[in-house]
């Protein structure tokens, strides 16, 4: 098996494996630091693909609302109260704290947040009491993985590509990381590294309807796992409402637009799954209320409709959002004091009158113009009449490798950042956190990893562990059985 050295290997090059890789080299400029991508560096991976109707960075800034010294620490307590409380107080506050001098590396890189007078322009998501995320549009998870991509190509970072972690290898008594096994380009081969920091994202082909590129198979996880490092809160997962065809996350306006909700015999069957009698007002200020709590959360009101297309597509019926014509028995002024506070407040100008347009079309292109753009980029093309198939899909992973203050594992010379790392979040996190997460945890692991590998000697492998792999994978190779897909549909 052909061997490698390095001092800091960065498995995983999405938003989290980029910024590690940088905060490693930036840390200690002489130290070698190979990054390792599934695919081609900057198109494969969540950060790299993932869109929604308004993507948010989610962070605390010294103008950010309620204001004072101290404003990281409201963050802070939305992530724990919002993640239920068993999220690590120690990694909410290091991520809400890291927040301004994330959002600055990025806007140094040129990441194009939109600005009002000079700020960032922010707005209220799901599971935040103050306006803190910050976008640039649909596309703000892209932008950030571009900007960091080209300043990954300003480094002497080592770029291995399309390349997979295939296990970890240890010392002999297991307590410490001696390198990986990974396979790059169909040959096995093993990189040996004073330190590794884990980025590998989540596992969304574990499920069949997902929001994730193709590629995130928890390889991560099962490689640490397997290692021996401890894992926590992988029982927390999100779930939301998203187009089946471009697995879109239909939050936000495509909701506050209140569109009909039909399932295929053009029935609007919201209405069935709420009280009997419950006026039309009530159930189309639930749906407004979807697009501030997206992911399915028992907490808020709006899990009705959740529940209501699960049970819809249980019972054999494909769901839709029709933007055609507005719902049956809809009036804007019977709708609660949220949603006409939203029209007439979240963009900066009064849009009241937009609530009395004739189509939801017409109102979403008032509000997010992009989301109508990008969807007829993809195929779905509103204004000829097309409607978007919804169905819950799986949209992040809460736990993972669980992490301390300095992005360590249990494991001696371990890091993780990132979906793969767990611990800063809990059952739950306000919307836009996982982006933020990605740039404050990867400086944190990237930056402690090469602090380590630069007092530490590269350890010695376990020969025995190293064997054992080699013969893992050859009978892999020799093996036959279920593919992958069709024993994922088993599951």
């Amino acid at each position: 098996m052909h061997t490698d050295t390095c001092d800091v290997l960065v498995i995983g090059a999405g938003g989290a494996g980029l910024r590690a890789g940088l905060a490693a080299i930036e840390a200690a400029p002489d130290i070698h630091v190979a990054l390792v991508t599934k695919g081609s560096l900057g198109q494969s991976g969540v950060t790299a693909t993932a869109c929604s109707d308004r993507m948010a960075f989610h962070a605390t800034l010294k103008h950010t609302k309620p204001g004072g010294p101290d404003n990281w620490r409201y963050h802070a307590e939305d992530i724990y109260r919002i993640g239920g409380c068993v999220s690590d107080g120690d990694l909410a506050a290091i991520l809400a704290r890291g927040a301004q001098a994330a959002f600055d590396y990025l806007d140094a890189l040129g990441v194009p947040f939109v600005k009002r007078d000079g700020l960032a322009d922010q707005f209220v998501t799901d599971g935040s009491k103050y306006a803190r995320a910050c976008y640039t549009g649909p596309h703000t998870a892209n932008h950030i993985e571009q900007a960091l991509v080209r300043r990954i190509r300003q480094t002497s970072i080592e770029l291995v590509e399309d390349a997979m972690l295939v296990d970890l290898l240890l010392t002999s008594d297991g307590a410490q990381v001696a390198g990986a096994v990974i396979l790059a380009s169909n040959e096995i081969k093993a990189i040996r590294a004073k330190a590794i920091v884990l980025a590998t994202g989540g596992v969304g082909e574990a499920f069949e309807v997902n929001v994730y590129p193709p590629g995130m198979t928890g390889d991560g996880y099962a490689g640490a796992l397997r290692a021996g490092a401890e894992l926590i809160n992988m029982e927390f997962i999100q779930i939301g409402l998203s187009s089946v065809k471009t697995k879109l996350a239909c939050s936000g306006s495509m909701m506050r637009a209140i569109p009909r909700v039909i399932n295929d015999q053009d029935e609007e069957f919201l209405a069935r799954y709420f009280p009997v009698g419950t006026p039309p007002g009530q159930v189309y200020s639930v749906l407004f209320a979807k697009g501030a709590s997206w992911p399915v959360s028992l907490e808020e009101k709006s899990h009705i409709m959740d529940i209501a297309v699960f049970r819809e597509m249980v019972a054999g019926r494909k769901v839709y959002l029709d933007y055609s014509r507005n719902p049956h028995g809809f009036d804007p002024s019977a709708l609660d004091g949220k949603a006409t506070r939203w029209f007439k407040e979240a963009k900066g100008v009064d849009l009241t009158h937009v609530l009395n347009a004739p189509t939801p079309l017409a109102r979403l292109k008032a509000i997010n113009p992009q989301s109508v753009a990008w969807l007829q980029a993809r195929g779905i093309d509103m204004d000829a009449g097309d409607k978007v198939e919804i169905a819950p899909a799986i949209q992040h992973f809460q736990g993972g490798v669980k992490i301390r203050t300095e992005g360590n594992t249990n494991l001696k010379g371990l890091y993780a950042a990132g979906e793969v790392a767990g611990g800063q979040h809990g059952a739950n996190r306000p919307g836009g956190n996982a982006l933020l997460d990605t740039q404050v945890f990867g400086k944190v692991a990237g930056s402690s990893a090469a602090s380590f590998a630069a007092a530490t000697a590269l350890p010695p492998t376990d020969v025995a562990r190293l064997a054992a792999v080699q013969t893992k994978i050859s009978g892999m190779q020799t093996a036959r059985g279920l593919g992958a897909g069709a024993a994922r549909k088993q599951l």
